[in-house]
């Protein structure tokens, strides 16, 4: 990785900002995340964009759901996965699905992410976190 970009210390969930789907995701996640594990910032953003580049990712197609975590990325459901076994509550055993292979796992993921905007909606904009929720988000 380019040593000019510093992870941060903190896991980071990439989402698509404009997204239903994927907001409501990241306020589940918020919801069920009491010690405040993660942090958050869109792809469309410039920290998102940013991660994007150093990992030579498309800058432009955001079917993707991305968990930074130390100097590593992980994407569709490996992330998804790796994400709800850090969650409280029953979300967490939804890791057993790990055992799937992936390919299996990310055509589902990539049949719900194609049509996520038909089935879900999308906004004119990316969702504005609280202020209590703020400093959970990276620009």
């Amino acid at each position: 990785m380019n040593s000019s970009f510093n992870t941060p210390p903190h896991p980071v969930i990439l989402f698509d900002g404009v997204c239903n789907l994927c907001n409501a995701s990241v306020q589940k996640v918020i919801k069920h995340d009491p010690k405040r594990k993660f942090r958050f910032a869109s792809l469309q953003g410039s920290f998102g964009q940013e991660v994007l580049k150093q990992f030579h990712l498309s800058d432009t197609d955001f079917n993707t759901f991305i968990l930074l975590k130390d100097d590593q990325i992980y994407t569709k459901s490996t992330a998804a996965l790796k994400v709800a076994k850090e969650m409280s509550g029953l979300w967490s055993l939804l890791y057993i699905f790990i055992i799937i292979p992936s390919f299996i796992r990310n055509f589902f993921y990539d049949l719900v992410a194609k049509n996520r905007y038909k089935w879900f909606g999308k906004q004119d904009a990316c969702w504005i976190p609280t202020p209590d929720l703020k400093a959970l988000f990276y620009e």
